[in-house]
């Protein structure tokens, strides 16, 4: 995520960081350009990202970042939201997720 905020902020853009107390204390975080926003919960920070992102974008990563991208899809399903969500397929990393 460092790279995509740091080439966002190059090209004019506002980058807000939004990280759970949870990435903090484990020390998850790498460089950050642009604004931070702690929050308390995971819950929290997704509540927060709907609030103030423009689209989801979904790259390679864990458990956590799956999570995430299924609640997205989700919410759009229920027409939470009609932001755009984009999946960056990585050397293939979401192939078997996408041909299911």
């Amino acid at each position: 995520m460092g790279c995509v905020s740091t080439a966002t902020t190059v090209h004019g853009r506002r980058v807000l960081g939004i990280f759970s107390s949870a990435f903090i204390e484990k020390n998850l975080i790498g460089k950050t350009c642009g604004e931070e926003l702690e929050v308390a919960t995971m819950h929290e920070r997704l509540l927060k990202m709907m609030e103030f992102g423009d689209a989801f974008i979904a790259l390679p990563g864990g458990f956590g970042t799956l999570e995430e991208l299924f609640q997205i899809i989700s919410w759009a399903q229920l027409n939470i939201h009609q932001k755009l969500i984009g999946v960056l397929n990585v050397n293939g990393f979401f192939d078997d997720l996408l041909s299911s």
